[in-house]
């Protein structure tokens, strides 16, 4: 399962999931991570610092207005 859109900000991506309800009712759910690399390696998580929390915020704001035009 995908998600209907991906907001990336710098190292924020916040993913926008659609569901329906057993009722037939369509509803989103947001997740969000932080990309960051160890090493060679990249990971990620979902703790934020305080330097991510202006991208997060943007990132959320887009978030919303995309559900809120989907409605």
């Amino acid at each position: 399962m995908e998600p209907v859109k991906k907001i990336k900000i710098g190292a924020i991506e916040v993913a926008v999931w659609e569901n329906t309800s057993s009722e037939g009712k369509k509803f989103f759910n947001t997740t969000m991570e932080r990309s960051y690399k160890d090493g060679e390696e990249w990971k990620k998580t979902n703790s934020l610092r305080d330097s991510d929390l202006p991208k997060a915020i943007l990132a959320l704001q887009k978030a919303f207005e995309f559900v809120a035009i989907k409605d």
